[in-house]
């Protein structure tokens, strides 16, 4: 398996969700929930964005 390192972009957008779901979690800012383990679904986002940036060329 080859892997590619990740464009700016799609890091920053990794990066982005990972503290949203930190600060989430943390409650520095209230942020409302809509769905039920938002910290987890939003972590589990970022990580499956950065895996898809190292997999997929070009991205």
């Amino acid at each position: 398996m080859r892997l590619n390192p990740p464009t700016i972009v799609i890091f920053l957008i990794s990066l982005v969700l990972a503290a949203l779901a930190l600060v989430t979690k943390m409650g520095f800012v209230p942020i409302p929930r809509y769905i039920p383990h938002q910290e987890y679904w939003l972590a589990m986002t970022a990580y499956l964005v950065l895996m898809v940036g190292n997999l997929v060329r070009g991205l």
